[in-house]
């Protein structure tokens, strides 16, 4: 069974070369992104694109009624609470982090991950937020931590609900960094020799055993997911995840490969409404 699942992924490789030659080197962000969504829709032509903001959902519509229904009462709510209090908490000098992030932390998510010109690399939000707690003599959160900077970063989300993805690549040193995420997502590894984009593009509409595969377009405006109810998850996390799936050895959350490959993944879905705290099962 489990071969057979492997085969079927693997099946119509031609179909993913033609993803790979959509997405080509050096092409703008927003070509990348065209070329997939028309790569999309020839496959799945009723499949309206603004609903792949809903991952998988989009291509079940028992799945997305459920959801739908979950999302009325969601039971994650203490956990979106706890996250309040985290960034309403002052820190020992009086301050907050409104006080140290742009616009007071409200419609900021959708700009990040961003490249920082002065630090010559990408930063996500949540390193920002670290960023802000150090200048406030506070310790960093561990990045891997859910309990602290996943809570808070999963409210500060709710901040910025509804802002449209905005990820900017501009400049050599920003270029480059997008065009190592896209090696990343495009790249086969471990022992299974997938890449992202065997499911995320070739396969994304299709069943790996019960579970719908999503598009890559739309899929880092809702992250972090609150899975089964209120198991909170983190965009890196769910990487790491993926890359122990196909048995390939991760490299560390918040690392230059992870984060550049949420720069490529996170353009991926500009001009999208960002749909902040969600349930996945």
């Amino acid at each position: 069974m489990k071969q057979q699942i492997i085969m079927k992924l693997l099946t119509g490789m031609a179909g993913l070369g033609m993803a790979l030659g959509a997405a080509t080197a050096y092409a703008s962000p927003e070509q990348d992104k065209q070329e997939l969504i028309k790569y999309y829709t020839s496959k799945y032509p009723n499949v309206k694109i603004e609903d792949y903001v809903y991952g998988a959902l989009a291509f079940d519509p028992d799945s997305k009624a459920q959801y739908d229904a979950i999302m009325e009462f969601p039971p994650f709510d203490s956990q979106i609470e706890a996250g309040r209090k985290l960034w309403e908490t002052p820190f020992k000098n009086g301050k907050t982090y409104a006080d140290c992030l742009p616009n007071g932390g409200k419609q900021i998510a959708g700009n990040y991950p961003m490249f920082d010109e002065a630090k010559g690399k990408v930063v996500t939000l949540e390193d920002v937020v670290n960023d802000c707690r150090v200048a406030n003599g506070e310790a960093p959160f561990k990045l891997s931590d859910q309990k602290t900077i996943g809570t808070l970063s999963a409210y500060m989300r709710t901040l910025s609900d509804g802002m449209i993805m905005n990820i900017k690549v501009q400049g050599p040193k920003a270029t480059a960094a997008y065009e190592e995420g896209k090696k990343t997502f495009f790249r086969r590894t471990g022992q299974l020799n997938f890449a992202c984009a065997t499911c995320h593009v070739q396969n994304a509409g299709t069943r790996l055993r019960s579970e719908l595969l999503s598009p890559v377009v739309g899929q880092a405006v809702h992250w972090p997911v609150f899975r089964g109810g209120d198991n909170l998850v983190t965009l890196q996390n769910r990487y790491t995840g993926c890359f122990k799936m196909i048995r390939a050895v991760p490299p560390a959350e918040d690392s230059t490969v992870m984060n550049d490959l949420e720069y490529f993944h996170s353009a991926m879905s500009n001009g999208m409404p960002m749909k902040a705290s969600v349930f996945r099962k």
